[in-house]
């Protein structure tokens, strides 16, 4: 720990060994078998359900739960991933409580919807501990098929092309696979490694060849993609992060929540990461929530969220922002940035605007979580333009860029939520396009 930090009050090893294990740990308890049977007893298998409508995979709900509820929680899983092969991961992030859940007509009649999220975790839980397969693949058709980005969006892509019997290589810049699956999402709502166990299942299918720390526009370009493949897939989502415009935005101790996330993800120990006694996170989504939850749970004594908007603009839900309130964050609402106060080039403390009056919070280090941006140049060189929309690539209903050969989806594209429910959706129907556009 240098000078600065000291000043600073940052430092790892705030709490005692043991409370770490407690505090980040998984967000939601499995279900058992009985409580899954008993939750799937309440649900009123709808005709037209509005919870399926409300799913972005369009994931058959009542089926599955009512093959939950007789006892198969593996049929349950086949109906899951033949929609979602992200089903895992889906039903630990998903915002549920904004989606299926939400239109449960248990949720319009009683105010308690079934728990839909937890009882797809049973199901696909129950068929990754089995190491169950429910696909295989055709026979080869001798075409091969580029995927730039190992998130939702380019896996759920290269499972259903390699299903089709295509061979698929994956390209990723990170050392890992998982994209935000594994480097921005909270470690309480995905312990134990589940993301990299659920890429792992993914790509049992085989077919499907890795290949880390090959960046798009930098080891590989999307010319050479081109020529040497049948097809390419872009779903590398977003590289860039927005900028805080005001005075002192990149002194020391002034982070990016992504970035800081992405580490403490890394980290074999959470209690050798640092954080400061004092943190104010700037944003209102769900990144703001997951680094500030984390950051009172390496040990801050003060966690404030500090947000521009009313709290009825703010993109992380209310079942977000109560988990934050919970766990001791405090999130004010109107807060506009002015400028950062720097002392011996470290962050202090922060000044905002609130409704023409400036309000100061001291603090020791300041997370940004004012979200991230696609970075174009990555295409750059290929020969041609792709046409961009509102900064993301342009995309058609199929996926389909304006460049031959070339399709995309996730975060990269303007077009949907950046959720990974959303994402995985665009990455399979875009493989169901280029399967078309081979078999022609």
């Amino acid at each position: 720990m240098n000078a600065d930090q000291q000043a600073r009050d940052v430092k790892a090893g705030r709490l005692d060994p043991d409370a770490y294990s407690d505090l980040f740990s998984d967000l939601h308890p499995p279900l058992d078998g009985h409580e899954a049977h008993v939750e799937a007893d309440r649900c009123y298998f709808c005709y037209d359900a509005p919870c399926m409508e409300a799913c972005p995979t369009s994931i058959d709900i009542p089926m599955f739960i009512r093959e939950i509820s007789t006892g198969n929680p593996l049929g349950a899983a086949k109906t899951i991933f033949e929609q979602n092969i992200f089903g895992g991961m889906c039903a630990r992030v998903c915002p549920t409580e904004t989606l299926c859940e939400e239109v449960c007509v248990r949720e319009t009649a009683e105010g308690k919807p079934v728990k839909i999220g937890l009882l797809q975790r049973f199901a696909t839980d129950a068929a990754m501990a089995a190491e169950k397969q429910f696909f295989t693949r055709a026979p080869s058709t001798g075409k091969r098929v580029a995927v730039v980005g190992a998130g939702p969006a380019g896996l759920a892509c290269a499972h259903r092309l390699a299903v089709k019997g295509h061979d698929v290589d994956v390209y990723e810049a990170h050392p890992k696979a998982g994209g935000l699956n594994e480097y921005g999402i909270a470690s309480y709502k995905t312990p134990d490694g589940f993301a990299q166990a659920e890429v792992d299942y993914i790509t049992a299918i085989g077919g499907i060849t890795m290949h880390y720390e090959k960046a798009l526009g930098a080891e590989i370009s999307l010319s050479q993609l081109s020529a040497d493949y049948d097809a390419v897939f872009l779903g590398m989502g977003l590289a860039g992060v927005n900028a805080l415009s005001i005075d002192g935005a990149d002194a020391d101790g002034s982070l990016d929540a992504v970035s800081w996330i992405g580490d403490l993800r890394q980290a074999s120990d959470v209690s050798t990461v640092p954080v400061g006694r004092r943190v104010v996170v700037i944003g209102g989504g769900m990144t703001a929530v997951d680094a500030a939850v984390q950051a009172r749970a390496l040990g801050a004594d003060e966690v404030t969220i500090c947000y521009r908007g009313p709290k009825e603009r703010m993109k992380a839900s209310e079942y977000e922002q109560e988990i934050a309130k919970v766990r001791g964050v405090s999130i004010r609402y109107g807060m506009t940035p002015k400028s950062m106060i720097v002392e011996g080039g470290t962050v202090a403390g922060i000044t905002f605007d609130r409704g023409g009056e400036t309000v100061t919070i001291a603090c020791d280090e300041v997370m940004k979580a004012i979200g991230q941006a696609f970075v174009p140049d990555s295409l750059n060189g290929s020969g041609e333009t792709i046409a961009l929309d509102g900064g993301r690539i342009a995309v058609d209903e199929e996926g389909r860029t304006s460049m031959a050969k070339v399709w995309a989806g996730g975060d990269c594209v303007n077009a949907g939520d950046d959720l990974t429910v959303t994402a995985v959706s665009q990455g399979r129907d875009a493989a169901e396009s280029i399967h078309s556009a081979l078999s022609a």
